[in-house]
């Protein structure tokens, strides 16, 4: 190779490596089955992406695009979340194009908004039916990657009286690639002050969680 294809083929790999790796876009799923997964489309996930950039460094899109899980677009996302009440249902290319997605170093955000729990187990089973989900611990590190929270996930909303708790699926290679939190409601914490009137000190707790997820994705 001469000297001047060298300095080229230099150039094009130092150009095609991220900068940084916070400057991203991230968006919403817009799944099949009936469910609303446009809850708490309007504020969310906005106020999410400003809490971050103000506070942990990032530099988030303001833009959140709406992503069908079949579709190919997912791939240039690499944090996508879900969340809504109600019914889920992945088709065959669904599946097959999600699964994709997050073995290739995709990953997912499931937030249950209140009943979405008994639907969305069934649909992570045909995404990894070789996988479980497994409980992550307050010991994971997603729970200390900005800020720390020693009881694990945190509680927002009371639905039932029943514990928070996030689970995980892992590639072979210990990975996390998707992250199910479970009688938290994170989504809801995120939206603005006057569509749940929840204390500050509620919101910030679930900004911060929001925020150590997002950190920890994109430092691992």
């Amino acid at each position: 190779m001469s000297k001047k294809l060298f300095f080229i083929f230099c150039g094009i790999l130092f150009f095609s490596i991220p900068q940084d790796v916070f400057s991203q876009q991230i968006a919403l799923l817009k799944y099949h089955g009936g469910g609303d997964w446009y809850a708490n489309r309007a504020t969310s996930l906005p106020n999410l992406v400003n809490f971050s950039n103000q506070n942990i460094h990032t530099h988030l899109s303001q833009e959140i695009p709406d992503v069908s899980p079949d579709s190919p677009q997912i791939f240039n996302y690499p944090f996508i979340h879900m969340t809504g009440h109600g019914n889920v249902f992945f088709t065959d290319a669904d599946v097959q194009n999600l699964r994709k997605y997050l073995l290739n170093g995709g990953f997912l955000h499931i937030d249950d908004n209140y009943g979405m729990d008994k639907y969305i187990r069934k649909e992570i089973k045909k995404l990894f039916p070789e996988k479980e989900l497994k409980e992550l611990p307050p010991s994971h590190p997603i729970f200390s990657s900005y800020y720390k929270f020693p009881d694990g996930l945190p509680k927002i909303h009371e639905h039932d009286g029943k514990r928070p708790q996030a689970f995980g699926i892992f590639d072979e290679n210990g990975r996390l690639i998707l992250l199910y939190t479970y009688e938290s409601d994170l989504g809801d914490g995120w939206e603005s002050e006057e569509i749940h009137n929840d204390p500050l000190e509620i919101r910030e707790k679930a900004l911060k969680m929001g925020a150590n997820i997002l950190y920890y994705i994109f430092t691992n």
